[in-house]
């Protein structure tokens, strides 16, 4: 017999972790809140609350999203960055929060946080990529470049769905009009939905969409083939937010000067975890004698642990 679990007490657990998919959520929704508050003030106090030519284009939007153009892009190069973490529609967020959400927790069920954290920075900067190569070769474009720019999280969360669903195409979602579907046959249908659309409006969009897309294919293409594109750092310590970097040995790794309290320790230790499921999946791929000297070092020393 199986005991019940509410659906909103799982929600409630996941968003007390400290799981960089949880930070991801966090971030995108502090960016949303700051621009409409800053929208509600530069009201009411009738602050000029536009920058460029287009009066439509909020003041801090300006500064964070992405334009078509290469000239405003080089005096802005920070929005490769920004722009995947910012929305203005309340409606555009919730979508890809709730698909950041689930794709986010089905990707984590098989890969490690590093590499989720990967995918979403490397996706949107593809999708980036993607729809500033559209407006500066399509000629339909040109009478619009210098207005043109893109934000929104979209091509980061599609490169989450597409690197998941490229890991296990056969893992099977249920969808609350369609019932169960493989994630390879839902990334299909995303993908001719973007391409059929772009004619249609929000151009830019669905081409970024697919920069994503293709990027989250990519990587686990590569990841197959034994090429980890995850960004090399020891871990993100999102708790302390602080940045741990890669140490060159591993004996006495964790000593510090005062006792670890449980958090650091199990989480220290989880992520101590996580590099040797990395090592072991490098095995499985390429073979023992791929290792580096310090990962057959560590691989050795845990073994050495779990015998004693």
């Amino acid at each position: 017999m199986f005991a019940y679990q509410n659906p909103l007490d799982n929600i409630k657990k996941f968003f007390k972790s400290k799981s960089p998919l949880v930070y991801l959520i966090y971030i995108n929704l502090g960016v949303i809140i700051l621009v409409h508050l800053t929208n509600v003030v530069c009201w009411l106090f009738e602050i000029k609350n536009h920058a460029g030519t287009n009066a439509n284009v909020s003041l801090l939007t300006y500064y964070l999203s992405l334009p078509a153009d290469l000239g405003q892009i080089s005096l802005r190069p920070w929005t490769l960055l920004t722009y995947m973490f910012l929305h203005e529609n309340i409606l555009h967020f919730l979508l890809n929060m709730i698909v950041l959400y689930f794709g986010g927790r089905i990707f984590l069920e098989y890969l490690t946080e590093r590499k989720l954290l990967s995918v979403y920075i490397l996706g949107g900067i593809a999708g980036a990529l993607f729809y500033i190569g559209a407006f500066n070769f399509f000629p339909v474009f040109k009478g619009s470049i210098s207005d043109s720019i893109a934000l929104g999280a979209s091509a980061s969360v599609l490169a989450i769905l597409f690197a998941i669903a490229t890991y296990v195409p056969n893992y099977i979602i249920v969808l609350f009009i369609f019932g169960r579907v493989k994630l390879k046959y839902l990334a299909l249908i995303i993908v001719l939905v973007d391409i059929l659309s772009i004619p249609l409006g929000n151009a830019g969009g669905h081409i970024a969409h697919l920069g994503g897309a293709f990027w989250g294919f990519l990587y686990i293409i590569l990841l197959k083939q034994g090429s980890n594109l995850s960004f090399r750092l020891k871990k993100i310590n999102f708790g302390h937010l602080k940045f741990k970097k890669r140490k060159t040995t591993y004996e006495n790794t964790y000593q510090t000067g005062r006792p670890l309290t449980d958090e650091e320790y199990n989480y220290r230790r989880k992520e101590k975890q996580e590099r040797i499921d990395e090592i072991l999946e490098k095995i499985a791929r390429s073979g023992y004698s791929s290792l580096t000297k310090e990962e057959k070092a560590l691989l050795f020393q845990s073994s050495n642990k779990n015998n004693s």
